[in-house]
């Protein structure tokens, strides 16, 4: 009997109970049965901590003004699943995705598969039939062992390396970076897009031969009064215009997408035309995902945000300190695994008014707000808060509260983006 896309996904989530598994011989023995046809003529894989989504989606648009056909997989989807996956700038077609799934499984067997790695094989099945140039790949989870390092990267992106997933990925920076430095293969361009990466990176990336290209050392940003300007080591400059993602952090992620590009430039004889400065000016002007600092507007205004880890809340809180004045009230929800007051230490005081929303109902590892309340306490005890039992009644008691001129900001898990976003349709 043929499943509907939602119950493609609900049996997904049954066949292997557990959530996340990682490593590589499960996923990649489905896939040789399948053929394990080349999913593009080039592959970029990008991982990192944060700014994986808009780096992602940096360089889709850049690719795209250079007119190569592009696959895009990224993960999780904020409101439907076939936002994972994008072929030319459009999401999957649902029969498209369900095929897919049927052929993934009449090869898997007795296999069992996780609920990503079925999306993760879907992808590179969709991609492989798509006749693409270019596939770009965001990493789920680390990068050594996750599903999408079946195939080999010819450019790796690391964006940042920052303490998150650490029950799976170890304790520290440099661990984690090993971990991340893990897509990465000898011979081919590796983009490290942080200016301080941990020494465990660097020295993984050296092992296994990879060719490194250092942000702040092979390619760098100078911030302008208009725009700014991108150099790399080779002399090349480009003067380009502000990212349309908001974010001060954007220059770094936009810089690593354009050494990305630049590099695969040098790799592929078809897109060594390419004009980089204006391809790259298309990008940053028309690049676009959600709920990175997104606007919905109003007034109060409504901005929405994914950051979920201290080094993304310390990203947002440049952000508010760049913003002229006006109150903040904080809509925020997190999962079990977050570091949440470190969250809450990076925001300190610029949160007027936090506005906890349980998740516990919306997936099994949702925080109570009684449980963020603790933690706020701790973390900040002069706070002031108030605690809801979801997203939708802690964002009407925040709009209710906020004022002409100020802010409601609902940040944290995807759980609350993809709530405030349903909400805001």
């Amino acid at each position: 009997m043929t499943r509907t896309l939602d119950e493609w996904l609900a049996y997904q989530e049954r066949v292997n109970v557990r959530s996340i598994e990682l490593g590589l011989d499960r996923v990649r023995a489905v896939w040789q049965r399948m053929g394990a046809p080349a999913p593009a003529r080039r592959i970029i894989t990008v991982g990192g901590t944060n700014g994986k989504g808009s780096t992602v989606a940096m360089l889709e648009a850049m690719l795209s003004a250079a007119g190569a056909r592009v696959g895009c997989y990224t993960s999780p989807h904020l409101l439907h699943y076939r936002e994972r996956v994008r072929i030319d700038g459009a999401d999957a077609d649902d029969n498209l995705l369900i095929a897919s799934f049927e052929r993934i499984e009449a090869a898997r067997g007795d296999i069992p598969l996780t609920y990503f790695e079925f999306g993760t094989l879907a992808a590179l099945d969709l991609f492989a039939r798509a006749d693409l140039d270019v596939a770009v790949l965001e990493v789920g989870l680390g990068g050594r062992l996750d599903a999408v390092n079946i195939v080999d990267a010819d450019v790796a992106i690391i964006t940042t390396v920052d303490l998150d997933h650490m029950d799976w990925l170890g304790p520290d920076r440099d661990t984690i970076g090993v971990e991340k430095a893990g897509i990465a293969r000898a011979g081919r361009p590796a983009i490290v897009g942080e200016l301080d990466p941990p020494a465990g990176l660097i020295e993984a990336l050296n092992r296994i031969g990879a060719r490194m290209v250092r942000a702040g050392a092979d390619f760098t940003v100078e911030r302008l009064a208009e725009g700014w300007r991108w150099r790399h080591l080779d002399r090349s400059t480009l003067a380009l215009p502000d990212p349309a993602l908001a974010a001060p952090v954007q220059y770094a992620n936009a810089a690593a997408a354009i050494a990305g590009l630049h590099a695969l430039r040098a790799i592929d004889t078809p897109l060594a035309a390419i004009d980089l400065q204006a391809v790259a000016a298309i990008g940053l002007r028309t690049a676009r995902v959600a709920a990175r600092l997104q606007s919905l507007g109003g007034d109060p205004v409504l901005i929405i945000d994914v950051g979920h880890n201290p080094q993304a809340a310390r990203a947002l809180a440049d952000w508010l300190d760049a913003q002229p004045g006006g109150r903040v009230h904080a809509v925020y929800g997190a999962l079990s695994d977050k570091d949440v007051g470190g969250v809450m230490r990076a925001l300190g005081s610029r949160i007027d008014h936090w506005h906890l929303a349980g998740l516990e109902r919306d997936t099994p590892r949702g925080l109570s707000a009684s449980v963020l309340a603790e933690q706020l306490t701790l973390a900040l005890p002069l706070a002031h808060f108030d605690v809801h039992e979801n997203v939708s009644m802690a964002l009407a008691a925040a709009r209710a509260m906020a004022q002409p001129g100020e802010r409601v900001l609902a940040f944290g898990s995807f759980f609350v983006a993809a709530a405030v976003l349903a909400e805001s349709r």
